[in-house]
């Protein structure tokens, strides 16, 4: 099996500046995205991997340039027309899997792993190969955490009459009764090569999606320096806890 790993991240954040460029516990943040690829690899000798950075950040290039976590790293330049602040990630990746494919390689899977969300672990991304892989022909595969709040049950919105109910409307009474409803926590995306190379016409969403779930404290979007300072946190606990993997062993 051929995969390639992909790491999107643009120059510019508006909710905290330079946050791809951030340095966590001394080593750039994206080295924690490169440690769990590293892990994969050494767990599957068997398949043939390939990594790309698609960015438009020199820094971001320098930071992957300058470790010996995984070797060379395909670099794809992001286009101006993908780099804005509503460009869908999805297509990023596309044009990512395109420029390598380029090159004369298949690949089989694409799995992304955003470097805002470093706390993930070997096996979580070797279920979501597994899922890709052996269930039901989903287009993605992507990590989730179980909801905190239900919108059949205690998550409201605005409605036209200028009153806030119930998200989904229901008559349940407790969340218990409710469907079991997930968040996407942005960690891992797995997609299959023949979803990749149709045209994308809708949002990710409303394509054949499967799941994998994380645990809970592994969600984290960092989008405020309160949201980094808490990422420090979660690695102090994950590190010393006595059965973290091998997506931390080669960092820490």
């Amino acid at each position: 099996m051929n995969i390639l790993f992909t790491i999107c991240a643009r120059a510019g954040s508006k909710g905290l500046k330079n946050k791809n460029l951030k340095m966590l516990k001394g080593r750039p943040l994206v080295h924690y995205t490169l440690s769990a690829i590293r892990a994969y690899k050494n767990a599957h000798p068997d398949v043939s991997i390939d990594v790309a950075l698609n960015t438009d950040s020199e820094e971001l290039i320098s930071q992957v340039s300058d470790q010996k976590l995984v070797e060379n790293v395909i670099v794809v330049e992001r286009k101006t027309e993908l780099a804005g602040d509503t460009s869908a990630k999805v297509y990023v990746i596309q044009d990512t899997y395109r420029k390598c494919i380029q090159k004369g390689k298949k690949y089989d899977l694409v799995i992304d792993l955003d470097l805002t969300s470093p706390l993930r672990r070997l096996c979580d991304i070797e279920n979501a190969v597994d899922q890709a892989v052996n269930g039901p022909s989903y287009d993605v595969v992507f990590s989730v955490v179980k909801s905190r709040r239900s919108p059949y049950f205690n998550m409201v919105e605005l409605k036209k009459d200028g009153y806030y109910r119930k998200i989904c409307d229901s008559d349940f009474t407790t969340r218990q009764q409710a469907p079991a409803t997930y968040e996407l926590n942005a960690s891992i995306y797995v997609y299959r090569n023949s979803f990749l190379e149709r045209e994308i016409t809708k949002t990710l969403l409303e394509y054949n999606c499967g799941i994998v779930e994380m645990q809970d404290y592994l969600v984290l979007d960092i989008d405020s320096e309160e949201d980094f300072e808490m990422l420090e946190k979660l690695v102090e606990i994950y590190s010393k806890d006595q059965n973290y993997d091998q997506t931390m062993k080669t960092i820490m």
